[in-house]
């Protein structure tokens, strides 16, 4: 019984085979991500491991890892630790974190739900901001994303808030949910998952433990979010709706607000000590607090300057 020959490619046959070109498979080995071929005499000898690892490579990239990403996968796999627990928690983290499913319109369809006339400004920035995604191809039909964000809205603009004010609303909204996302990762990789974030890639079991673990903490995040806004919404509202009430006329120009220019370094500090979210609101209270101060110092000298 013959042995099977054990196939053996040339760089160029291994770029036809593999799909790669014979500048990325040299790239590869340069990085470590590819064996060194063997040497025979001036001849560099390429085997089926270095076919199957171009790839596991290709496939790898086709799901969204990066290379470096990529090598440290591959070099758990060569130190015999499997990939699977690892690219299941990968799968995990990168699944869609929302039941809500995408959906398509037309540009005729926008206009009507806006209005009824084209905003072609207004497209490209739905589009910069992710509101709405181009289909390849396709000129006269979007992929919605979140058609509750859409919905929204659609329901300010019926309201009578401007496509720009509308915009400009979502970016700050956007920093401030950034924030707030970056803030809880921060909280529960420090108590949770600093386990599992070792020198070494996770085994198949740590693997699977995260994953089972970010099941679980996912929903969390949103429903800490929902409850605080809930929170907030309630106070603010009640505390402007009595607000306005009390003011009875309204206010003369001379009376109205209006902006004052602090400096850049007062900013950055107050940032730091309460976030960029509540830097207005921390100014305002300690402003009023002063006022305030200054008239209860100002009633004391007036009332010892009688006496």
């Amino acid at each position: 019984m013959t042995e099977q020959a054990v196939a053996e490619y040339r760089i160029e046959d291994l770029a036809h085979h593999s799909g790669a070109t014979v500048r990325t498979i040299r790239a590869y080995q340069d990085r470590g991500l590819l064996p060194r071929p063997e040497r025979r005499g001036r001849a560099n000898v390429y085997g089926d491991t270095h076919l199957a690892r171009l790839r596991q490579i290709a496939d790898l990239l086709d799901r969204g890892y990066t290379l470096a990403s990529i090598k440290e996968l591959l070099e758990a796999w060569d130190a015999g630790r499997g990939l699977g627990g690892v690219l299941g928690l990968v799968a995990e983290v990168d699944g869609p974190w929302t039941d809500e499913k995408a959906d398509r319109i037309t540009r005729a369809e926008l206009a009507a739900r806006f209005g009824g006339s084209r905003d072609e400004a207004a497209i490209t920035d739905a589009v910069a901001l992710g509101i709405l995604e181009q289909i390849p191809g396709i000129d006269d039909e979007f992929l919605v994303p979140s058609p509750q964000e859409l919905a929204v809205a659609a329901e300010l603009h019926a309201s009578g808030v401007p496509l720009a004010a509308i915009s400009t609303h979502l970016r700050e909204l956007r920093g401030q949910i950034e924030h707030i996302a970056t803030r809880f990762l921060e909280f529960t990789t420090e108590h949770v998952f600093a386990r599992y974030l070792g020198p070494l890639p996770p085994t198949d079991a740590e693997a699977a433990e995260a994953a089972s673990l970010v099941r679980r903490l996912r929903p969390l995040a949103q429903q800490s979010v929902d409850a605080e806004l809930a929170r907030a919404m309630k106070l603010f509202a009640t505390r402007h709706l009595h607000r306005h009430l009390a003011e009875g006329p309204v206010a003369t120009p001379a009376e109205e607000a209006h902006s004052v220019a602090l400096p850049a370094d007062t900013i950055r500090a107050v940032q730091r000590l309460v976030g960029p979210e509540s830097v207005a609101a921390f100014i305002t209270a300690a402003a009023e607090r002063e006022v305030q101060a200054r008239s209860l110092d100002a009633m004391t000298s007036k009332h010892r300057d009688t006496d």
